[in-house]
C-alpha cells in the first residue's frame, strides 16, 4: 500500500526556519493504516532540507534551538548567508531575467547559500515503520528546514507512508 499527504508550512524570513514535524508525520501514519514499511518524507523545495536530530531544549538569541542555531551556523564558515551581489557566481543575468519574468525580485534570488546547503544535507529522510511507529530512537525528532532567508514562503513538505 502507498499512501500519502502534503504537509503546508510557513517559513521565516530573517534565518531559517527549523518545523518539527514529528507530531504530523505521526498523525498521517495513523490515518494511513500501515503498521510496518517505509515513511518517506520529502520536500521539493531546492532550498529546503528534511533532517532528523534530537531536541536540543535551550533557545538561542535568535529564537532557535540551540542545536539547530550550531547546525546552521556550521554552514557560515563553508558557504556564508548571501548578503551582497557578487558573492557567488548565480544568479547571473539569465538566472534574473528568467526569475523576473516569473514575479521574484532580486533579493529573492540571491539564495544561493541555501541551495548549496539543501544540496549538502539533503532534501529527504526515509525512516523505517514498524509496528505502526517510526523508528526514530530515543529522542529523534523530524524536521522540515528552510534554509532561505530572503523572504518568507509557504512550503510544502511530503509525507508518504508505503508498506502493508
Amino acid at each position: 500500500m502507498v499512501y500519502r499527504e502534503a504537509l503546508q508550512l510557513q517559513s521565516d524570513d530573517k534565518i531559517a526556519t527549523f518545523h518539527d514535524i514529528t507530531a504530523a508525520a505521526r498523525e498521517i501514519v495513523g490515518r494511513s493504516g500501515i503498521r510496518n514499511g517505509i515513511v518517506s518524507v520529502y520536500s521539493h523545495h531546492t532550498t529546503c532540507s528534511v533532517i532528523t536530530q534530537e531536541p536540543a531544549f535551550d533557545l538561542s538569541m535568535t529564537g532557535l534551538e540551540t542545536l539547530q542555531q550550531d547546525f546552521f551556523d556550521a554552514f557560515e564558515p563553508i558557504m556564508p548567508v548571501c548578503r551582497r551581489e557578487g558573492m557567488y557566481l548565480h544568479p547571473g543575468p539569465k538566472a534574473l531575467k528568467f526569475a523576473s519574468e516569473h514575479g521574484e525580485d532580486a533579493r529573492g534570488c540571491h539564495n544561493t547559500d541555501a541551495h548549496l546547503r539543501s544540496a549538502l544535507v539533503g532534501r529527504s529522510e526515509n525512516i523505517a515503520l514498524i509496528d505502526g511507529e517510526m523508528d526514530l530512537g530515543e529522542f529523534g525528532l523530524l524536521y522540515f528546514v528552510d534554509f532561505d532567508t530572503t523572504r518568507a514562503r509557504k512550503r510544502t513538505v511530503q509525507v508518504t507512508v508505503i508498506g502493508d
